[in-house]
């Protein structure tokens, strides 16, 4: 059985590659220097990875933390697929 941090508290880089599904040390850090909740980085996660598909295509609601992960995961993201 795997043990999941709980949602609100602050993840580790290992949690945050298994989040994001990324090993990028810098971009791991970037997002660790946020101080995002695991909730925050599993929402720009979903935001992220198309989101909208779901949600529509209007801008993403994201504040804070989370909006700042989520300019992070799509920072190398050609123009037209951010939102």
């Amino acid at each position: 059985m795997t043990i999941r941090p709980a949602p609100d508290l602050r993840p580790t880089l290992s949690d945050i590659a298994k989040l994001v599904g990324d090993d990028d040390p810098e971009k791991l850090a970037r997002i660790l220097a946020t101080g995002a909740t695991i909730t925050e980085i599993e929402k720009a996660v979903l935001w992220a990875s198309g989101a909208d598909d779901v949600f529509g295509e209007a801008p993403h609601p994201l504040e804070g933390a989370a909006a700042l992960v989520y300019d992070i995961l799509t920072a190398d993201a050609p123009e037209e697929e951010r939102r």
